[in-house]
Order: structure tokens, then sequence, then C-alpha cells
């Protein structure tokens, strides 16, 4: 009875792990193309947005556009028109302006930093917990080898073969459950980074920008 209570336990480990490899992968491959699809939406507006000749060809740019830097327009613009900005040439009072165009400028990037880094904690906490899962499935293996060299007296092949692959394919599961989800949380941690800090320089360029005296091409 025990026996089959022990199988059972180190099954329900190996499909757990299973379910952790599952999503860490979805998560890794929907993480992946965000990625690769914002980069280009950010290119593509970055390009876009410093060859207009003004704000208002500007304000345009950013409204047609999609992606993370756009929506950081959008905010700065929408704020310009809050304050007075009429859509043509230079803001006035360019002082009064300027802290409160700042501070919203930093709120969305921000905004737009936790929308990025979702999903991440959930592949580092596959990628800790998945190895510990592998090996309570492990010591349920080996105890039930050494369970059932007990009851037979004997330690043969015919014995133990069963248990142990139980307990060495729960821990290469566990393994090779967190090592994806280990190395796609580092470098979705690293290209996460990498966009704030160009969320960042673009709010500043953007505040720059508006209050510049000359509002020519960039």
């Amino acid at each position: 009875m025990l026996g089959h209570s022990t199988s059972g336990i180190v099954a329900a480990t190996l499909w757990l792990l299973i379910a952790f490899s599952v999503l860490s992968w979805t998560l890794i491959v929907m993480k992946g193309w965000l990625q690769f699809r914002l980069s280009r939406q950010n290119s593509a507006f970055l390009e876009a947005f410093w060859n207009t000749a003004d704000l208002a060809a500007g304000e345009r740019v950013a409204r047609t556009s999609e992606g993370p830097l756009a929506q950081v327009g959008r905010t700065g613009f929408d704020t310009l028109r809050e304050l007075g900005w009429n859509g043509t040439g230079r803001p006035q009072n360019s002082g009064d302006i300027q802290p409160v165009l700042e501070r919203r400028l930093r709120a969305d990037a921000q905004k737009a930093m936790r929308r990025l880094e979702s999903g991440l904690m959930v592949l580092a906490s596959v990628g800790s917990t998945a190895p510990f899962v592998g090996l309570f499935g492990t010591v349920w293996g080996i105890m039930h080898a050494l369970q059932g060299i007990s009851e037979s007296g004997s330690a043969g092949l015919d014995v133990v073969a069963g248990p142990i692959g139980e307990a060495l394919i729960a821990t290469a599961v566990g393994i090779a459950t967190a090592i994806p989800a280990v190395i796609a949380y580092n470098y979705g941690l690293r290209r996460v980074n990498l966009y704030g800090a160009e969320l960042e320089a673009f709010a500043d360029d953007f505040l720059h920008h508006v209050l510049k005296p000359d509002l020519g091409t960039r």
C-alpha cells in the first residue's frame, strides 16, 4: 500500500514539474515575442519622431504610433494640452510646465516598466523552486527503494531499479525545468533594465525638446 502511495507522490511531483515547465515555456515564448515587437515599435517611433519638423508633427507621430515610448510621448503631449499648449509653436511659461511635465513623464515610464516586468517573477519562482520539487520526488523515490529492500531483504537490481529510476527522473526533470526559467528570467530582467533606461532617456529628451528655444529637428 505504501509503495503505491509513494509512486503516486513521485508521479504527482513529476506532473507538477511538467506543469511548471509548460508555464515557463509559455511565458518565455510570450515575453520573447513581446520584447521583439516592442523593440521594433520603439525603433520605428524614435526614427519617425526625431525626424519631425515641429512639435505638432511630433504629436501626430506619437498619437499614431505604438509601443511604450509612443505612450510616453502621448502622455507628454496630453500634459502639454492640459497646461494650455494649443498645438503650435513653443509652450509658454515653460518654467511652470517643466516640473509637471517631468513628473508625468517619469510616472508613465515607471508604469511601462511595471508592465514589462510582469511574468518575470513567475520565471524566478519556477527557477528557484523546481530543483527542490525535484529533490522532493528524489527523496520519495529513495524511500521507496529502501522500503523495497526492507520488504524483500535484498538489494538486487530488480528491487531498487524502479524506485531509483523514479528518483533520478524527478531530479532530472526538476533541473531541466529550472534551467530555462533561470536563463529566461536573467535575460528578461536585463532587457527590462535596458527598456527602462531607454524610457528614462526618452523622457529626458522629450522634456528638453519641448522646452528648448529651437524646436527644429533634433
